[in-house]
């Protein structure tokens, strides 16, 4: 495909390639920050209900649940952002070039259906956050979350990239940072435990259902599509990409570790965070969101009970910014449609919105909406191992056979949990 090291090409230049390390590295650069937004996804309202749900019923018992499942996710949004970077397109783009027509209509139909249900739970999280916060009804509460999600949008669409990429970034810290103080006021806590939740094992059906519900939510199937398309247009093409291929790794890599690294963090301090609210509440309290804020007003203060509003607003509110972009790559992708933002947005909040005015339950729209998401799983896995292993797309960035082998079993492993979660849910 390229030739040899140091023969020049026919109707081309090798500057590139001569460039010293240091200019190849800064060319490089630009696409750090993409995994920055795919890890919203990581800490949505999903997340925070079921690993204060987990704490609070089981300590910190699945707390290794979380490590490996965000270790998986970090190697499946590596191949997403290198199947972007090695070919310039999406991963819903290659299924429309390479499967056949019906095939690519079923993929847009099963992914529209997974971006729904992830923006039922990120507006479900967001309206709770806006209830805790202003007293807002949570039908005005997803119309506000629609606005603001929107105007993160708007940041990127007129090409400023970096500024949705920080406002991201800062999202994810700003969650941390609310659990983290909550942790430190409740206290509670247990470095033994916490040392001893790394060590698998379970307590029975329900905790083997909660571990499953964790997967579900870590591994996001809206993200995958999300990140394969971020990579793209940062001042490096799929060309220029397959000739640095060991710098390429280098810098995806770095970028997935630690933008997926703050986000494991935040969700193992979520778990301690139920834990210790759990044993402070002698076991009263079990994980649910609106209850949670109100043992901390009154047994801690209104101030850690203001950082948990503000935890879980800033979760729901990037987070369904972060959908309806990916909603946007999967239709423009699948389908080679392109609908503007705000019209998108109005379809995705419709049965939110219908959902939160007809006074649904909201954890039971969080549980339901984690269920479909975990539907979407294999087939989202499936296609990235796919393209990931095959070398006339990637060029020199082609998986190994050994990561091909290991993104497959654990692609397998996560599929097989997503899928048995609705099952052991239904029957």
């Amino acid at each position: 495909m390229t030739p040899a090291s140091g023969s020049p090409r026919r109707g081309g230049s090798l500057r590139g390639d001569r460039a010293p390390a240091a200019g190849a590295r800064s060319r490089i650069a630009p696409i750090l920050g993409p995994a920055f937004v795919a890890a919203i996804a990581y800490v949505d309202p999903g997340n925070v209900a079921t690993n204060l749900t987990a704490g609070a019923t089981y300590g910190y018992l699945l707390v290794w649940v979380v490590v490996v499942a965000s270790l998986v996710a970090i190697l499946v949004q590596f191949q997403a952002a290198k199947l972007g970077t090695a070919t310039g397109k999406s991963l819903p783009e290659l299924c429309r070039e390479h499967l056949p027509r019906w095939g690519t209509r079923l993929m847009w139909v099963q992914a529209e259906i997974v971006v729904l249900a992830t923006d039922l739970a990120e507006f479900v999280g967001a309206a709770i956050g806006m209830r805790l916060l202003f007293g807002m009804p949570v039908a005005l509460s997803a119309a506000v979350t629609a606005v603001v999600s929107l105007l993160l949008l708007e940041l990127r669409r007129q090409g400023r990239t970096r500024r949705f990429e920080l406002m991201s970034a800062a999202a994810l810290l700003l969650v941390g940072a609310g659990v983290g103080y909550d942790i430190l006021t409740v206290g509670h806590q247990s470095a033994a435990g916490l040392v001893g939740g790394l060590l698998p094992g379970f307590d029975g059906v329900d905790s083997l259902v909660l571990a499953m519900g964790i997967v579900g939510a870590t591994v996001m199937p809206h993200a995958v599509y999300l990140h394969s398309a971020l990579v793209q247009g940062r001042g490096l093409s799929a060309e220029a990409a397959r000739r640095n291929p060991s710098l390429v790794r280098r810098a995806l890599r770095l970028d997935c570790v630690l933008a997926l690294g703050v986000a494991t963090v935040v969700n193992v301090s979520m778990i301690a965070l139920g834990a210790g609210l759990g044993a402070a509440t002698g076991g009263a309290w079990t994980g649910d969101l609106v209850a949670a804020h109100g043992e901390l007003a009154a047994r801690i203060g209104g101030l850690a009970a203001l950082a948990f509003a503000v935890a879980l607003l800033s979760s729901g509110v990037s987070s369904s910014g972060v959908g309806t972009l990916a909603g946007d790559v999967v239709m423009q992708g699948f389908l080679g449609w392109r609908v503007p933002a705000h019209a998108r947005r109005i379809v995705t909040m419709a049965p939110a919105v219908l959902a939160l005015t007809l006074g649904v339950p909201l954890t039971g729209l969080l549980v339901a909406s984690q269920v479909v998401i975990s539907l979407g799983v294999p087939v989202a896995l499936f296609l990235l191992v796919r393209f990931c292993r095959d070398g006339t797309l990637m060029g020199s960035l082609v998986n190994a056979p050994l990561t091909t082998r290991i993104a497959a079993v654990t692609g397998a492993l996560v599929a097989g949990l997503g899928v048995c979660l609705p099952l052991t849910l239904l029957f």
